[in-house]
């Protein structure tokens, strides 16, 4: 009767979770709709209708429109995105930060304070860059976008502050969803953002249909081409490499421990969707900027950063492939592992313990990590050239879908681990009663 009290309390609990997620999730939907002062919304609308399909399009699509409404998130969550990327970066080289992210949650926190400087320092220069380019920037009939009537420095204060507010924000908003929600809170507010986008996108596919301007046969081949897509990330990110491990017998006091035989799991994609995150963010800062920028050379850059740009797809390719590995060298120790698996009493069958273990671990986890780097880097790229080729009128590409699906995905098993946690812990507390056992080992 315990048991089933506290399991009942547990599901209250992350109902309680989810509905506070949902709750922050609808307050940056409200964020997204609130204009920077000093816009003129109809010229500014006018402006983005003729940038569709280009660099600026692509990464509305991330913030959920608000970069073409340009509220106060127009910069969306990317700022700090490109910060914990720096950080991370600058931890590989830099020993002060190496030895803080080994001490464990005080160091965590530090580490973090220095990722919000970060992000405040990048929203500031983008903010700033992006109200030089307003001021410089007209519609297709020469309306111009910011109006007369406002002080050119006090525009550009203005809008700077106000970018840097909203992504501060989203920032404290992600945090909150991670203390006192479930899921990623970061993941979540782009995850947000992707899928707001889709009703629209359906609603004017089927428009074109009905006016004949899009072929069923097309809109058949596109879903073809996302369901695949969907159905491979779906399966490579549930995949996992297992090692055999093989456990020695050894006797402690009238007790033998081990003799079982185990596996070693290695998910054939550990970096999630961060490697595509990454690389969208580092690609979006000068992107950005240039789009909002009218000057020939700047403008021909813009266009070498378009998502159908091959410079723009071939740098992309490559930072998916470099962060694949980065984040999984953060992620795994190979030499941690095999000491740990010797500690224990554990070795590979076939594999010497020690040093043999830490390479065999090496050489398996960087196969699978070059066969998880291709993955990302097709699921991300191809039906972007492919829905170019069909002409789709929306931009929904892979990079997307693996995002909505990974989201999702580690949303799932974050509140399935949630339930099996608290049960676990009701289940012990249960053991220790009846027994009257100080520990309960399993």
């Amino acid at each position: 009767m315990l048991s089933t009290f506290q399991y009942a309390f547990k599901i209250e609990e992350l109902r309680n979770r989810i509905i506070f997620v949902l709750l922050m999730l609808i307050v940056f939907r409200i964020g997204a709709h609130i204009p920077v002062p000093g816009i003129d919304r109809t010229a500014l609308a006018a402006f983005f209708k003729a940038q569709e399909g280009t660099i600026l399009s692509f990464f509305d699509m991330f913030s959920g429109g608000a970069l073409a409404r340009l509220t106060v998130f127009a910069l969306g969550i990317m700022p700090y995105i490109s910060a914990s990327i720096i950080i991370q970066l600058m931890t590989v080289v830099f020993p002060y930060l190496e030895k803080l992210s080994r001490e464990g949650e005080a160091g965590r926190k530090k580490i973090t304070t220095y990722t919000r400087y970060g992000t405040i320092v990048l929203s500031l220069i983008q903010g700033l860059g992006i109200s030089f380019g307003l001021q410089g920037m007209t519609s297709p009939g020469g309306a111009a976008i910011v109006l007369s009537d406002m002080d050119p420095w006090g525009f550009r204060l203005l809008t700077m502050i106000t970018l840097t507010a909203g992504t501060s924000f989203l920032m404290w908003i992600g945090e909150q969803i991670n203390e006192r929600g479930i899921g990623n809170g970061i993941s979540l507010i782009i995850f947000a953002g992707i899928v707001t986008d889709i009703p629209g996108a359906i609603i004017n596919s089927v428009r074109l249909v009905q006016a004949g301007q899009m072929s069923i046969l097309v809109v058949g081949i596109t879903a073809v081409v996302i369901l695949t897509v969907v159905f491979a990330v779906i399966f490579m990110e549930t995949s996992t490499r297992k090692i055999a491990v093989q456990y020695a017998k050894r006797v402690q006091g009238n007790k033998m421990y081990g003799g079982q035989s185990s596996h070693l799991p290695l998910k054939i994609n550990s970096a999630g969707v961060i490697p595509p995150i990454f690389a969208s963010s580092i690609l979006a800062f000068p992107a950005t900027i240039a789009g909002f920028i009218q000057v020939p050379w700047v403008q021909a850059v813009s266009a070498h950063l378009s998502p159908t740009a091959f410079f723009y797809n071939f740098m992309y390719v490559l930072m998916i492939m470099f962060f694949c590995f980065f984040y999984t060298a953060i992620q795994f120790n190979p030499v941690k592992i095999a000491d740990e698996m010797k500690r224990f009493g554990g070795y590979i069958p076939g594999i010497r313990p020690g040093q043999k273990t830490a390479e065999y671990i090496n050489q398996v986890l960087t196969r699978i990590t070059f066969g998880g780097a291709i993955y990302l880097s097709s699921v991300c790229v191809l039906p972007v050239i492919l829905f170019q080729a069909l002409n789709v009128p929306f931009f929904f590409g892979g990079t997307a879908l693996l995002i909505v699906i990974g989201v999702g995905l580690d949303t799932v098993r974050q509140m399935e681990a949630f339930l099996l946690n608290r049960n676990y812990d009701g289940f012990l507390k249960k053991s220790k009663r009846r027994t009257g056992m100080r520990t309960l080992r399993i």
